[in-house]
């Protein structure tokens, strides 16, 4: 018994003349707000604030970073935005000395930091994460290449 593979999955139907669906969702979108902005604002102001929602509307529609639709890198914009960072920085080795009040720099006193877990294990596996990220590895240094 023979089955028909379907070919060109990934590439989406054209369903409104050249335009996908979704290009033509941008573009209505784009140009439906522009239209409103024309009715109800005076036609230099309309303009003005118009121009850059039609351009960003053409942009969602047509534009392509590496190969990538622009919604995506729209997308991940606000994600990095409204997500929290981990910050990661180096120790310098000479620490700058303090001055007291009367402007006579004193030496900075050890503190003991007492550890953040008492699993060793953990401690481990962030300590090996967090060198890990700072110096990646590629595929090719691992093989010797």
């Amino acid at each position: 018994m023979r089955f028909q593979v379907p070919q060109f999955i990934e590439i989406e139907d054209k369903i409104f003349g050249p335009l996908t669906f979704k290009q033509f969702i941008y573009v209505a979108g784009g140009v439906g707000l522009s239209v409103i902005l024309y009715l109800f604002l005076p036609t230099f102001l309309a303009i003005i604030i118009a121009l850059p929602i039609v351009l960003f509307a053409a942009a969602l529609a047509f534009y392509k970073v590496n190969s990538k639709p622009f919604v995506n890198v729209v997308e991940a914009f606000v994600k990095y935005t409204l997500t929290n960072k981990l910050y990661i920085w180096k120790k310098t080795d000479n620490p700058r000395p303090t001055t007291d009040d009367k402007g006579n720099t004193k030496p900075i006193q050890q503190v003991y930091v007492p550890k953040l877990s008492s699993s060793k294990l953990k401690e481990l596996t962030w300590s090996l994460d967090i060198k890990e990220n700072q110096n990646p590895v590629t595929q090719n240094e691992e093989d010797g290449l």
